[in-house]
């Protein structure tokens, strides 16, 4: 069973004071039967008190306000977590059987707002090629690797030509971008099949360095499979989620997921600086932590300082 000492910096710079910055924040880690929990731990600039609530995904959000004026708000989570192996669909009804089961399953709750869809202009030719890749014998299960496959085999995985607003037809005419793109395509095949499919915010943990979106926060999906439950499936690297993903949140699309996201009073020009560092042993010291592996600068002149500003989060998942 994997052990990795994780740990996830935010830091924001104003060029003058702010305040009243106020924040949610999706950086607990999920604690069940696959991911032991064995230490948490926030630091957050002037230690404000956090509230902790469990909102509608299920997912452990925290609360905080910074009211004092500040030109700088850190946010340092540190986590220590296990993580054990997951054993895959035993696949073994019929296909007709288990479409038949998803039809009926998929229009419930919760199942059915994971099949929310949204509308882009290239939604028949992606349909076209959802169809042709799901054969009549094909299960659920069988569909859902052939979708991810297709997405890692037909997309490049470049970084710096998307952004988190870049829309699915944008990704689509480029064939390429990061995890969060490649999710985004995933999701939108899987549920055009008439399979619940849910964003998965997290990371994905070193060992050989043979992974795209090691030392970041990463993005993969869960599909529903009938008779199983949610199975993760990870298309920029063309796996099945197993033992080196560590989970954060769910939602339908990244907006649920952000990992740090508020508001607050002051000059709207910012930086934002993230970084993440994985080690399968102890975890490092303060000053071996890697150098920021996003980075994020908002200018915007001339714009009041007294002004209400809100911003996300602009840290793309890797």
């Amino acid at each position: 069973m994997p052990e990795y000492h994780i740990s996830h910096i935010t830091r924001y710079t104003y060029p003058a004071p702010v305040i009243d910055s106020a924040n949610q924040v999706l950086l607990f880690p999920v604690s069940d039967l696959l991911q032991e929990v064995k230490k948490h731990e926030l630091v957050i600039t002037h230690h404000p008190a956090v509230e902790v609530f469990t909102d509608y995904f299920g997912n452990r959000t925290g609360i905080f306000s910074v009211l004092r004026p500040h030109t700088e708000l850190s946010i340092r989570s540190h986590i220590e977590v296990i993580t054990r192996a997951v054993s895959l669909p035993e696949d073994s009804s019929a296909a007709s059987l288990q479409w038949e089961k998803l039809s009926a399953e998929r229009e419930q709750f919760p199942y059915m707002d994971f099949m929310l869809q949204e509308s882009f202009s290239a939604y028949a030719d992606i349909a076209e090629r959802v169809k042709g890749l799901i054969s009549g014998d094909c299960t659920p299960f069988r569909a859902a690797e052939k979708m991810s496959a297709y997405v890692f085999e037909h997309f490049a995985y470049r970084k710096g030509i998307t952004s988190v607003e870049t829309e699915v037809d944008e990704i689509l005419r480029l064939k390429a971008g990061v995890c969060q793109d490649f999710a985004h395509v995933l999701l939108v095949m899987l549920r055009i099949a008439g399979i619940p499919a849910r964003y998965v915010s997290g990371y994905i943990c070193p060992k050989n360095h043979e992974l795209r979106g090691e030392g970041a926060t990463h993005a993969w999906v869960e599909a529903f499979i009938p008779f199983y439950g949610w199975l993760g499936l990870d298309p920029t690297n063309n796996c099945i989620v197993s033992d080196r993903h560590v989970r954060l949140a769910v939602g339908r699309h990244f907006s649920d997921c952000t990992p740090v996201k508020g508001t607050y009073k002051g000059p709207s020009e910012h930086s934002l600086e993230v970084s993440v560092t994985i080690d399968n042993g102890e975890q490092k010291k303060e000053n071996e932590e890697n150098t920021p592996v996003f980075s994020y600068q908002v200018h915007q002149p001339g714009v009041s300082n007294n002004s209400y500003r809100k911003f996300l989060e602009m840290q793309q998942q890797q």
